[in-house]
């Protein structure tokens, strides 16, 4: 909206007007089912088809690895309950951290319901998997590892292809979850041993309800959604082309800006964290300095953790939306962060995350603005009841 400023890039990202541009005539004239033989259909299936070698190329993978799904967080249950089901009953070890998005847990949960052993990796204070963990908690019987490429409440960028490495050596398949991740850093499947690989639409600045798994040839997933057998039969379902399009579309932008998109935000971020850390002497930052996504930014203020969400209000009636670091959805924003309390940080302090996320829209005026108006909204709230100075 108009005066407003939106900074909650990494819950979801406005459509570039490229992609709407893209979408558009998948609107209404073109409107043929991908699967028939006629000319409607022929001009459906090249859509999809260009589209999938776009995401393949923002990936440096090979369209045929590349499978549509309905979001992220359907193609991070493809990808594991897919591994456990390809495993005909076999033991199972599953390896992830305790940090993941909950697409992930709830789906570790779930297999551990149905007889998998899972194990959950810690993190150190700057939210980051240590490989040396990792290696130690491999066992002959472990078919999967799943860690996030970056984090979705600190930003934290995880060490993906010493992760990777390790698990390839012992010869269990690694999965990432990217939806954070995928258009905002580099990934190259040629170079680095991921088998699987999440990403979504709609936060590439793409559309909503679209997504998309990468399987590198030669993986076994079983087949979750039955029926038509599109997808070459890993995802039946007809496609829903005015979507896929769309992501097609934000992955070749992504793809083409990437490098000098992520310069720029690393530098809006960094005047954003310095300029905070100088204003308010109790201002924090949470999770590490540089090893974090282009935009992302996790604050703390010491002392006023219990006033996190009154501080997110304050700035959404000043036009600025930002988001709370503790959770995904707006259900769970008065509970402490699981991420943060897995970094260590106790109950209090894990209520007190506030997430600042930069995107492809956002300007250095807005980020100036903001500047301007928190260590006001910041002072107005509750004096400051344990921070020691």
């Amino acid at each position: 909206m108009a005066g407003e400023i939106y900074f909650d890039n990494s819950a979801t990202t406005p459509v570039d007007p490229a992609v709407a541009n893209a979408m558009e005539p998948w609107v209404d004239c073109n409107f043929g089912n991908p699967s028939s033989l006629h000319s409607f259909g022929r001009e459906a299936r090249e859509a999809v088809e260009t589209a999938r070698r776009q995401v393949a190329a923002l990936l440096n993978s090979s369209a045929d690895e590349i499978i549509f799904t309905g979001s992220g967080t359907e193609a991070d249950n493809m990808a594991l309950i897919g591994v456990f089901e390809a495993g005909d009953g076999k033991p199972f070890h599953l390896i992830t951290s305790a940090i993941e998005h909950p697409a992930v847990l709830e789906a570790c949960r779930y297999l551990g319901q149905r007889g998998a052993e899972v194990t959950y990796l810690g993190v150190d204070s700057d939210g980051l998997v240590q490989p040396e963990q990792l290696a130690a908690a491999l066992r002959p019987h472990t078919r999967l590892v799943s860690i996030m490429a970056a984090n979705n409440v600190v930003g934290a960028i995880q060490p993906i292809r010493e992760l990777a490495t390790i698990t390839c050596n012992h010869g269990a398949l690694f999965h990432t979850d990217a939806v954070q991740a995928a258009g905002k850093i580099p990934f190259d499947m040629q170079d680095c041993p991921v088998d699987l690989l999440s990403l979504s639409g709609h936060k590439i600045h793409g559309p909503k309800g679209v997504g998309a798994l990468y399987a590198r040839k030669g993986v076994n997933i079983r087949t979750l959604v039955h029926g038509g057998g599109q997808e070459s039969g890993r995802r039946s379902g007809t496609e829903n082309v005015f979507a896929i399009v769309g992501l097609g579309a934000a992955c070749e932008i992504a793809r083409t800006i990437l490098v000098e998109e992520a310069a720029r935000l690393v530098r809006l971020r960094d005047r954003l964290i310095g300029g905070v850390l100088d204003a308010i002497p109790n201002a924090y930052l949470i999770g590490h300095p540089l090893r974090r996504l282009p935009g992302h930014i996790c604050l703390g203020f010491a002392g006023q953790e219990g006033e996190a969400i009154r501080l997110l209000l304050a700035l959404d009636e000043a036009g600025i939306a930002i988001s709370s670091g503790s959770a995904c959805s707006s259900n769970h924003a008065t509970e402490p962060s699981y991420v943060l309390q897995a970094m260590g940080y106790d109950p209090l302090q894990a209520r007190g995350g506030l997430r600042i996320t930069l995107g492809r829209m956002n300007r250095e005026e807005e980020v100036e603005t903001f500047l301007r108006l928190l260590p006001g909204i910041v002072k107005e709230l509750r004096p400051l009841t344990s921070w020691a100075g």
